[in-house]
């Protein structure tokens, strides 16, 4: 069965890029509502916005949704994976700013309030999109790809200089609550090199190594505390894939291949997929499909170690 949130929680924080102070708020929703955003600060034009993979604006380093009224509100995929990853098919969203708040970096916050209010059933059945042949877009040697599968799977490929990130690789079936465990407080990061160019050009003016980022350079890690995990940066581009995919507005039963990929190419892949309809087919979710899908049996047990666990 398609859900919601079973009652409204909030967030208040700083946006990474633009560095304003935003509060949002979680709202349960009916059935085939899907994900929107309400601006509340905007009066004079219509606020709503669909989180939609044909409403995503070319926006760098973040993924951003407009509406027909050039409405739009920004950084969105670390809050769309925590209600991917926690099974929550519809629910508004009213933010009082452009960019939806950064809080630590991670989803872990909008995990543990989601948990923290519950889930809850709606009775309208829940449909998946099935991918049912390889679809593959390509930049430069960046590649985004997705193939057939019984159920979600993650798999990335990050290849960087610095040698505190270097090349790291991970796979992940999205079942028993792998984003929650594996992927929800791994946080956003960054070269040092590039936070200068960044903040010139009007992004990362909300960003904190630390706070809110992970910052490398060269061998060093310039974070109090040193790294979450490991392979802390791969995991944190999963995140954004999962994210980024949950713009399908169904979930997605297929294996998700992301190579040096970015936000912008894996909304390309979503339109990629779209524009071929016999690539694809959306189907009625059985009980045991719904096992599988992400978000899945998710209960305040699950939150144990993480930070923010409510």
């Amino acid at each position: 069965m398609q859900t919601t949130i079973k009652s409204p929680v909030s967030f208040s924080g700083t946006g990474l890029h633009s560095g304003t102070d935003v509060r949002l708020t979680i709202l349960p929703a009916s059935a085939e509502s899907g994900i929107w955003f309400r601006r509340t600060d905007v009066t004079d034009s219509d606020p709503l916005i669909p989180a939609r993979w044909d409403a995503v604006e070319a926006a760098p380093l973040c993924t951003r949704l407009v509406n027909h009224a050039d409405v739009s509100v920004s950084t969105v995929e670390h809050l769309m994976a925590a209600l991917a990853g926690c099974g929550v098919h519809n629910a508004l969203i009213e933010i009082d700013g452009p960019e939806v708040p950064i809080l630590d970096g991670s989803s872990a916050p909008f995990v543990a309030g989601i948990v923290a209010k519950g889930v809850r059933r709606l009775r309208a059945p829940l449909r998946a999109l099935k991918v049912l042949e390889r679809v593959e877009v390509r930049k430069g040697d960046a590649v985004a790809r997705l193939d057939p599968a019984d159920s979600l799977e993650l798999d990335f490929l990050i290849d960087f200089e610095d040698a505190a990130i270097g090349r790291q690789e991970r796979r992940l079936h999205m079942a028993n609550g792998a984003f929650v465990h594996e992927l929800c407080d791994a946080r956003t990061f960054c070269r040092l090199s590039d936070v200068e160019l960044m903040q010139a050009n009007g992004l990362a003016l909300g960003g904190k190594p630390g706070e809110n980022a992970v910052v490398f350079n060269g061998d060093e890690i310039l974070c109090p505390g040193g790294l979450r995990y490991e392979d802390e940066p791969v995991r944190h581009k999963m995140l954004d894939a999962l994210g980024d995919l949950s713009l399908a507005t169904w979930p997605i039963l297929g294996r998700y291949t992301g190579i040096r990929a970015g936000h912008a190419l894996t909304n390309q892949l979503l339109r990629a997929l779209f524009a071929q309809p016999q690539a694809y087919r959306v189907v009625p979710c059985s009980a045991d499909t719904v096992a599988k899908l992400p978000g899945a049996g998710i209960n305040r047990a699950d939150l144990a170690g993480l930070p923010h666990a409510a």
